[in-house]
């Protein structure tokens, strides 16, 4: 029943009880028509009143019990539950309100769910996220630090630290690096490595409070991966501009000594002799720089550790630091063993005895480190930045690619190459392949036990 037939039933209802009460109260009430007229009116509300109140609470029953049950949902709103629906029942005002209702707990509640998807989603893709991702609240609270800044802070738990006390032991750069106000890149230095970060950051209202989002992207190995991309393309338009003329000079010089006659001065032959000697030094040099210009994508393969080691000490000899892992390992073997001879010749070639150069290979949770450790000269602080630029060399004769080759040998393999001084004198140089391959070693070790 609707509201408006409700009103209009209470009224027509309080009428006919009016009217039956001013006929039968003369009846009921001996002497009632000689009371004065105010005292029948009052006699009739007072017996009417309560009869209308009975009446209106009887009919207005399904109409409060749907307002309530509509209150009582909108409560469970303002909770945050939106699991709670309503019985369509009462006046056809309270069905359509409490259908409302329901679409509205079913939507929010599709709303609720697909925003909580989201969040889990979004959680994966910042806790995975190879950038570090920092959110602090008006006091310099983190509210929300990903995996990779905990790498970086060296700490799990950085949720509700300060981050002014936590940045309180870093070095000057490091601060500079959470603490700027504008965007950019901003260099960060240890004493393995310099690194390159690009900074975005934004300040953001969450429940009405200030945050600030902190977003940092180490820009390291990208920035080496192009420097070495514009290297190659130079020594692509150096080698092909020298073998273009390599060529015909070569050919000249052939033809030359082929027509000289037999009676001929024997200078003239040296000086063929030389041309083409010198042809055929520079075409060497041409190929070697070619090497690091196109060096092909490593093929990974199944490599026992004992006979690369092996193969290793019969080219320089070295100390052994360590046990090798048991698991072969998973690399290109003849990149790889190029790598590691320009390492132990670099240093021999280093001032240090044979005896003090060493070699380890030990398995971390990330992967598998190579180092080779001298007792030679070291290098100074300029050179060990510049080490890993090609054709940058401090030897009379060098080419300047060794380690440059060495370091995108291992880059090619998803890896990285550090140097640093070692505290008694020498360097120490690492080659780190990354977890992936020694998982993929294992893989392949299990597929050949099977067979």
């Amino acid at each position: 029943m609707s509201l408006r037939a409700l009103l209009l039933l209470w009224a027509a209802l309080s009428s006919l009880i009016a009217a039956l009460l001013a006929i039968g109260l003369p009846r009921l009430l001996p002497g009632y028509s000689e009371w004065s007229t105010t005292a029948q009116l009052l006699t009739l509300v007072l017996v009417l009143l309560p009869l209308m109140l009975l009446l209106v609470y009887r009919l207005s029953r399904p109409l409060r019990q749907g307002l309530a049950a509509l209150e009582a949902g909108i409560l469970n709103f303002a909770d945050g539950d939106f699991s709670t629906t309503l019985p369509p029942r009462g006046s056809p005002e309270t069905r359509t309100l409490a259908e409302q209702y329901n679409a509205m707990a079913i939507k929010l509640r599709q709303e609720r769910f697909t925003l909580h998807q989201r969040e889990l989603i979004l959680d994966k893709v910042l806790q995975n996220s190879p950038m570090l991702v920092l959110l602090t609240d008006a006091r310099g609270r983190i509210v929300l630090a990903n995996r990779e800044t905990e790498q970086f802070f060296g700490q799990t738990g950085l949720e509700g630290q300060n981050l002014s006390e936590l940045l309180a032991p870093y070095d000057n750069h490091t601060r500079a690096l959470f603490d700027a106000t504008t965007d950019g890149l901003y260099p960060l230095h240890s004493d393995q490595q310099a690194d390159t970060y690009y900074l975005v950051q934004g300040q953001f209202h969450l429940h009405g409070q200030p945050h600030r989002l902190i977003l940092a992207r180490q820009l390291t190995r990208e920035l080496a991966r192009q420097e070495a991309a514009a290297w190659k393309k130079v020594i692509r338009v150096i080698s092909h501009e020298l073998n273009n003329s390599l060529a015909p000079i070569s050919s000249m010089s052939h033809s030359g000594r082929a027509l000289l006659p037999e009676q001929s001065d024997p200078r003239l032959h040296r000086v063929f002799s030389a041309i083409e000697e010198r042809c055929q030094s520079l075409n060497r040099f041409i190929q070697g720089y070619a090497t690091f210009a196109k060096l092909p994508t490593p093929q990974p393969q199944l490599v026992s550790w004992h006979a690369f080691i092996e193969g290793l000490r019969a080219q320089y000899p070295f100390v052994l630091q360590g046990d090798l892992p048991a698991l072969s390992g998973w690399f290109d073997a003849s990149q790889l063993e190029r790598a590691m001879v320009n390492l132990l010749k670099n240093a021999h070639e280093s001032g240090s005895d044979a005896d003090a150069i060493t070699l380890s290979v030990e398995t971390l949770e990330s992967g598998v480190s190579l180092r080779v450790s001298d007792r030679g000269q070291g290098m100074s602080q300029a050179t060990l930045n510049q080490a890993l630029i090609p054709f940058y060399s401090t030897k009379r004769q060098g080419t300047g690619l060794g380690l440059a080759l060495c370091r995108e040998i291992a880059e090619a393999h998803g890896g990285q190459m550090q140097l640093q001084n070692r505290p008694d004198g020498g360097v120490s140089v690492s080659l780190w392949l990354p977890e992936g391959l020694a998982s993929e070693a294992a893989g392949a070790a299990e597929k050949l036990k099977r067979g």
